[in-house]
Order: C-alpha cells, then sequence, then structure tokens
C-alpha cells in the first residue's frame, strides 16, 4: 500500500509522533494505521491514551430515569451547531422517552414516537434541518438507584457526556458522585471479569514488545509485562480506580462503605470512537478552482 502524505499526516495527529516515526510504522505495517499506532506504543512513540477517544462526530448524549431504571441514547449530527438548536434537543429528549420502552438500538430505531418511526423521525428532521443525523448507541441499566450525569450539558438531561450508575443499596447522592467519577476517568468495564480477553491479550504483546525494545531478559520481559497488564487492569476497572472525590479509596470502597454496591455503569460520549475528517478548506477550494 502506497503510504501517502495525507496517511502519514493522520498517524502524527492520532499519536503524537514524529514524522519520520509514523512513516515507518506505516511502512512496517503497509499502512495499517491501528498496527501502526501499535508499533509505535511497542517502540515507546506514543501513548495509548492518544489512539482512542478521538471525539469525530457532534450531536448529543441524552440520560433518562425512571422507576429503577436508566437509559442513555447517542444521537449523531454534523455539526456542533445542532447540537445547540432546540428542535434537535426536543427530538432528542423524546428519543430518550422512547428508549425506556425498548432492549437495544434496532427496536429503538423501529419504535413508534408520537405516530412515527424513530428512524423516520430522524429522516424528517434531516430534511428539515439539512444534516445528516443518526441514532447511533443506547445502553440501559437498572438497580435499587440509578444516577446520571451529564458533562457540558447542552439542556436538561443532554450533553457531550452522558453517565449512568445502578447501585443496589445506597443513595442518589452516592450515584451521582460515582457518575462524576466515570465521566473523568473513564473506566472500561466495571471490574477485571469484564475486561475483553482479547484487550488484555492486545496490551500483553504490546508491553512484552516493550520490555524487548528496553533489552530485558526473557524472564524480565514477562514479569514487567505482567505487572503491567496487571496495572492496566487495575487503572481501567471502575471498582480498582481510586476514587476522583477521595483517592485514598478505590471506588469499590467507597460504595461499600456506603452499604451499596455498584451493578453496572454506561458512560457515552458523543462522537466516541468516530474518526472525524478534517477539513483544509483552503486545499478544497483550490481543488475546486483547479489551482
Amino acid at each position: 500500500m502506497a503510504i501517502t502524505a495525507a496517511l502519514v499526516k493522520e498517524l502524527r495527529e492520532k499519536s503524537g509522533a514524529g514524522m519520520m516515526d509514523a512513516k515507518k510504522a506505516l511502512t512496517a505495517n503497509d499502512g495499517d494505521m491501528e498496527a501502526s499506532m501499535d508499533w509505535l506504543r511497542t517502540k515507546g512513540l506514543a501513548s495509548a491514551a492518544k489512539k482512542s477517544g478521538r471525539t469525530a462526530a457532534e450531536g448529543l448524549v441524552a440520560v433518562k430515569v425512571e422507576n429503577g431504571v436508566g437509559v442513555a441514547v447517542e444521537v449523531n449530527s454534523e455539526t456542533d451547531f445542532v447540537g445547540k438548536n432546540a428542535e434537535f434537543q426536543a427530538m432528542v429528549g423524546g428519543i430518550a422517552a422512547t428508549a425506556m420502552n425498548v432492549d437495544d438500538i434496532d427496536a429503538l430505531k423501529a419504535a413508534d414516537m408520537g405516530g412515527k418511526t424513530v428512524e423516520t423521525v430522524v429522516t424528517d428532521a434531516i430534511a428539515k434541518i439539512g444534516e445528516n443525523m443518526s441514532v447511533r448507541r443506547m445502553a440501559k441499566v437498572s438497580g435499587d438507584v440509578v444516577g446520571t450525569y451529564v458533562h457540558t450539558a447542552a439542556a436538561d438531561g443532554m450533553g457531550k457526556i452522558g453517565v449512568l450508575v445502578a447501585l443496589k443499596g445506597g443513595d442518589i447522592t452516592l450515584a451521582q458522585n460515582i457518575c462524576m467519577h466515570v465521566a473523568a476517568a473513564n473506566p472500561i468495564a466495571l471490574n477485571e471479569a469484564e475486561i475483553d480477553d482479547a484487550i488484555l491479550a492486545k496490551e500483553k504483546i504490546i508491553f512484552v514488545g516493550q520490555a524487548q525494545e528496553a533489552g530485558k531478559s526473557e524472564a524480565g520481559v514477562e514479569s514487567w509485562s505482567n505487572k503491567q497488564v496487571a496495572k492496566f487492569v487495575k487503572e481501567s476497572s471502575l471498582e480498582t480506580q481510586k476514587f476522583v472525590m477521595d483517592t485514598s479509596k478505590t471506588v469499590a470502597q467507597v460504595a461499600k462503605d456506603a452499604g451499596a454496591e455498584i451493578l453496572a455503569f454506561v458512560r457515552l460520549e458523543v462522537g466516541e470512537g468516530i474518526e472525524k475528517k478534517n477539513e483544509d478548506f483552503a486545499a478544497e477550494v483550490a481543488k475546486t478552482m483547479g489551482g
């Protein structure tokens, strides 16, 4: 695969690596972006945090709770301006309310919303507002207590990040505080048992590569990489993370002290995991004009 300047630029922006390192990574991995990111991490030339979580679409996440059940829904638009539009916000709120009665995204799109399916409501909004939109994700939790938190709120119950936390026992203040922790710390799972084995295997490969690059012995490679995986698990699991409001305790300990158990959490961030194409307006105009 030809390694273009555009590919090198994209990898540089995602990884924070230098131009030559980005080019070497792409060349070594035949232009595969994800493999190149892993190559850079193995060489110690990129941070894990920079490879994902890039906001690549606009819109809103709405959260809603009724009778111990919470739902979060992400509705995307092309520009941030639409997220500030009152009609769009009303539609997103209506979709979240509709989501209380369904179990997955396909059922939500087909659900009735004021005499039309949700999918038709969105299609009509596209025609009226003039931007592409989509109902991308939804998630539900349930418990004795369900807390919510919205970060960068655009309207009541909706913003750029929406969080739900379900507890057995405890109270709403505890649930909301843990929601704020989730928004800030961004755990990938409730505990180690819920972390995908494929994620752990991938991290192990990268840590082994880093240890080998550092010249560690075979035994040293295994020992160091295992410690790094354990650290990754501890820092990525909600229950074992240091609580942001009291770093002397883990989140699990905070819940236990309050007589509660964390059953589940949801964190949806607008555009998470979607790559946004960065348009060079001047270059686009020049291309259109034949320049």
